[in-house]
């Protein structure tokens, strides 16, 4: 397909044409409830046979995580045997980690807004909690193949199609081939004008100066070693485009979404609006 082709399919068409599973929601907020619920269940029913959850989190989206607390205090679902790898992290200038109490740091917010959150009963035990860390590069990785591997990896898709911070290669100087991508590790880096532009607008009311330059990321090889792959999006306008090329486009580093269709069991899920065909035209 073109990609005029793949940006005007309308929404009925896509499940049909796409690489991946897809599903589509009635409005953003049924996809929050279903990804909360989702991450529950899946808890749930590895709890009910006394099995460990091994799961890589997103922080963004986030609009999930207070309807899965509600969820797993009000039916008790204990995350005792749970572990979370959480994607990614931002850095400061210096290549350090943002302290727990910055208002930006993905770990001070998980900690904050959901792991503490839980009834004391239920909580993860600390050491389940795993970040990449810039000092400790290669401990997530190590991590995930002590505990037997991840069972679903969650996430977001950025507009420019990165998945945690693997961002679309921009410099001259140096390109990765596919495959060197397709096996890229837990590693720092440096962020995209774009991404500080895009977060700036979402986390900083436009304070690009507030948004930290580097970040440390999962690698693609981890999260595509996941035995499931859930992704969804739900920005309108600024995911209407990236989630028709995650769907169905070619499979590149320049969308570095698009190795999601080598994975057997992927689904990527939209609201309605963020589904329908991207319109070209000054409004």
């Amino acid at each position: 397909m073109t990609l005029d082709e793949i940006l005007t399919l309308p929404v009925e068409k896509l499940a049909d044409r796409a690489k991946v599973g897809v599903k589509i929601y009635p409005t953003r907020e049924a996809l929050f409830q279903g990804f909360a619920r989702e991450i529950a269940e899946e808890i749930k029913a590895h709890n009910a046979r006394s099995e460990p959850t091994r799961l890589i989190l997103p922080v963004g989206p986030t609009g999930q995580y207070p309807i899965l607390v509600d969820i797993c205090n009000r039916e008790r679902i204990s995350w005792k045997n749970v572990w979370t790898f959480n994607m990614d992290e931002w850095l400061d200038w210096q290549g350090r980690p943002l302290p727990l109490d910055h208002p930006l740091s993905f770990e001070g917010y998980m900690r904050r807004q959901v792991f503490e959150k839980l009834d004391p009963d239920l909580r993860i035990p600390d050491d389940h909690i795993i970040f990449p860390h810039p000092f400790r590069i290669d401990e997530l990785s190590e991590k995930i193949r002590q505990v037997g591997g991840i069972d679903t990896c969650y996430g977001g898709i950025g507009y420019h199609g990165h998945v945690a911070f693997n961002e679309p290669w921009y410099s001259q100087w140096q390109r990765p081939s596919l495959d060197e991508f397709r096996h890229s590790k837990t590693r720092v880096v440096p962020l995209h004008p774009d991404t500080i532009v895009v977060n700036s607008i979402m986390s900083a009311d436009g304070n690009f100066m507030a948004i930290p330059p580097m970040a440390v990321t999962i690698g693609m090889e981890d999260i595509l070693s996941a035995r499931r792959l859930r992704f969804y999006v739900f920005a309108g306008e600024r995911h209407k485009t990236i989630f028709r090329i995650a769907l169905m486009g070619e499979v590149s580093t320049e969308f570095p979404v698009t190795l999601l269709q080598e994975h057997p069991d992927c689904v990527i899920a939209a609201d309605e609006y963020t589904a329908q065909p991207v319109r070209i035209g000054i409004r």
